[in-house]
């Protein structure tokens, strides 16, 4: 038993650094295993008091497709030394920055060797990120086209604009990145009123009533006592887990967690170890070993134990295993730490993430995180839960004693959409709009599972991962796409294992059927055009399609 668990045990007081035990109750949701859905981390479950399936894939690809990957790779790396080696003996123009001859004696700034994947892999294709966006980014966007006269070296604007293109990257889930009028009178309104900018934190004169009105919100929204609100979203993980834990302290994080918690975790100083993706086998066996071997050394008992975890992994677009997370947090009466950035506003009956799609209660979650710059259409981020832990954040963390309070229109923008989810505004708009996201997600997965895709991720995620695998076809893809007017994002090595580079989609409550089929017609082409089509699972025509049809509620 850690140090702070024997504590809470005794008398269930807070402990220095704000985290709260609670008495350990039973749980009571019983789990189905379903291996036929899964090839890796183990069974999936659902939960019946939620009524949810959790339902995923992560099909492997064939062999050949992995060796020819790695091939890929490895000629592509060969021809980096090849061109290296011109470059050194001046029978190719060096672009690189380059230190200064009186200066080469100096301890070096600038590490050549370093520098070899993005100046010989990525610099010959990096035209596919980073392009100009010149409208707002809503269901579709403008581009502003650029061409390149030095491979990818530097870019040049042609003054044309790509109108109109589809927006499949945006993490616009309940399109609430919108510019119609009447929808933002209150932002309008509220931005004549305080300006846009605070000039000031909110320890000293930047903390305005719309910053508490929000806080209270959040809370409502959420279902737990107490919450706060920052300016930033990364800085919301990075600059509060110090906050929370330290030396002395054991975080158990998820392999594929975001780099802010990362991040945050090594600034805190405490200890890290990294469990398998969503494998509860993994995660139990830490807790076990960390539970009776206790610190290094010494052995003695941790002072703390945090569970870090995401609702949805951006990049896999798999839903964390709550409930059977919450179990283990009780039985080895450690500390969870549970980021909402992708899953808050997106999934759930109603848009309250992760606990509401399985049922749980949110008080078994010790740290509730989430952002605004998703599901909300604007920037920052919260932090919820117990009064206590909010009372010590206020004075304990980084960024809610240094950085800027937030703009107030970024503000009244949360609390108007926020609103609308909840239906406090007074109309149905909100529940359309997460039950036209969640119709969405499902069409478009299941198409794609049709025709042959090999796509990552659960059913209910809007987050969809198409394996593309070769780095060849990764390129290929994105112009590809962008000439048929449909922006993506691509991802490859080493944001993700080198035999897995993808396209992710994210879908929004504000694309239209339309818009959706003439995307998958032509991901359909390019299948076939760019041999991309792996999975050898069979799928019938339409097997997994359930259309809903009733959208339209009473007002």
């Amino acid at each position: 038993m850690t140090r702070a668990a024997a504590a809470a045990a005794v008398n269930g007081k807070v402990n220095c650094n704000g985290l709260k035990s609670e008495e350990i109750k039973k749980n009571h949701h019983h789990h189905h295993n379903n291996n036929n859905n899964r090839e890796r981390n183990g069974p999936w479950t659902g939960v019946a008091s939620g009524q949810h399936r959790n339902q995923e894939s992560f099909e492997q690809a064939p062999m050949y497709v992995a060796v020819m990957t790695y091939l890929g790779f490895g000629i592509v790396t060969l021809f980096g030394y090849l061109r290296d080696f011109l470059r050194a003996v001046g029978l190719e123009k060096c672009h690189l920055a380059q230190e200064r001859e009186e200066q080469k004696e100096f301890v070096p700034l600038y590490q050549d060797f370093e520098n070899f994947y993005t100046r010989n892999l990525y610099m010959r294709v990096r035209d596919n990120w980073n392009r100009p966006v010149c409208s707002l980014p809503g269901p579709v966007f403008d581009l502003m086209e650029r061409v390149s006269d030095d491979y990818n070296w530097t870019f040049r604007l042609t003054g044309r604009t790509i109108h109109n293109a589809i927006n499949m990257g945006s993490y616009n889930y309940l399109g609430f990145a919108e510019n119609n009028a009447d929808f933002l009178k209150t932002v309008a309104d509220k931005t004549r009123q305080y300006g846009v900018g605070v000039c000031s934190t909110r320890q000293e004169i930047g903390n305005l009533k719309i910053h508490e009105d929000l806080e209270k919100l959040v809370a409502s929204f959420i279902g737990v006592e107490s919450s706060m609100t920052f300016g930033m979203g990364f800085a919301t993980n990075s600059m509060n887990i110090p906050a929370l834990v330290g030396k002395g302290c054991l975080i158990l994080s998820d392999e594929l967690n975001h780099t802010s918690l990362i991040l945050g975790a090594r600034l805190s100083g405490a200890t890290i170890r990294v469990f398998k993706h969503n494998n509860m086998h993994s995660l139990e066996k830490m807790l076990r070993e960390a539970v009776c071997s206790g610190q290094p050394r010494t052995h003695r008992p941790w002072r703390k134990i945090l569970i870090m975890v995401e609702g949805i992994y951006s990049m896999e677009g798999s839903v964390v295993r709550l409930p059977e997370i919450i179990a283990l947090k009780k039985k080895y009466k450690a500390y969870l730490y549970l980021d909402e950035a992708h899953s808050i506003g997106a999934v759930g009956p109603s848009g309250r993430g992760v606990t509401e799609l399985f049922g749980v209660n949110q008080a078994d979650v010790d740290v509730m995180m989430g952002t605004f710059t998703k599901s909300f259409g604007a920037a920052g981020g919260y932090i919820a839960g117990k009064k206590e832990l909010v009372d010590y954040l206020r004075s304990h963390s980084h960024s809610a004693v240094y950085s800027s309070a937030m703009s107030p229109p970024v503000t009244e923008q949360i609390i108007r959409a926020m609103k609308c989810i909840m239906g406090k505004d007074g109309s149905t708009e909100g529940i359309k709009r997460i039950r036209q996201l969640a119709e969405n997600t499902r069409y478009f997965r299941a198409r794609l599972k049709e025709m042959g895709f090999i796509i990552y991720g659960n059913d209910d995620s809007p987050v969809v991962p198409i394996l593309l695998y070769m780095p060849g076809k990764v390129v290929a893809f994105a112009r590809e796409m962008l000439e048929r007017k449909i922006g993506v994002v691509v991802v490859g090595f080493p944001a993700t294992p080198i035999t897995e580079a993808r396209a992710r989609f994210c879908l929004s409550a504000a694309h239209t059927r339309a818009m959706l089929d003439q995307v998958l017609h032509h991901l359909n082409e390019l299948g076939d055009a760019l041999c991309l089509k792996f999975s050898r699972r069979k799928y019938s025509s339409r097997h997994d399609l359930r259309v809903e049809t009733d959208l339209e509620l009473d007002s």
